[in-house]
């Protein structure tokens, strides 16, 4: 499936998170939601990812901002993945990748010649109406983050 443009309804979602609570996009119904979608838990990138958007969840509050990270792998992996870096927001296992596929995150990837599916690296907010507010391709995890603030405080 194409990625979702701005100003179209985001794609519900029942996921769980490391702690095997249930979250669905209408629990955050009239307030923004960041979804990001990463590779995968416990890798380089994907751990700064995390560990920027943990270091600026103060800043988020005001916004009543949800940060929900999203990766294929199981509540387990996401489990030890949040303890060991003292991730305190959901991060939600969609170990079948349905919802990355119905937000077009799931995609043809390549590492040294061979191609497989892999989630590309996108971030969403999604505005308090539920619709897409902003998205960011091929995400660069540097100032990604203070990127993301910045669009949620403009909301």
């Amino acid at each position: 499936m194409p990625l979702i443009e701005p100003g179209k309804k985001a794609p519900a979602f029942t996921l769980t998170d490391q702690l095997g609570r249930t979250h669905k996009l209408s629990d955050y119904e009239g307030r923004p939601v960041v979804l990001y979608f990463y590779p995968k838990d416990d890798t380089p990138g994907c751990t700064k990812e995390a560990c920027d958007f943990r270091d600026r969840l103060p800043k988020f509050k005001p916004s009543k901002a949800a940060v929900l990270g999203v990766s294929i792998l199981d509540e387990k992996s996401k489990a030890r993945f949040a303890d060991k870096h003292d991730l305190t927001f959901p991060l939600l296992a969609d170990a079948d990748h349905g919802i990355a596929e119905k937000y077009g995150v799931w995609q043809k990837k390549s590492r040294y010649g061979r191609e497989y599916m892999g989630i590309a690296r996108t971030t969403y907010v999604i505005g308090p109406d539920g619709k897409v507010a902003k998205r960011w391709d091929n995400v660069k995890v540097d100032g990604h983050a203070d990127a993301v603030l910045e669009a949620v405080t403009a909301l």
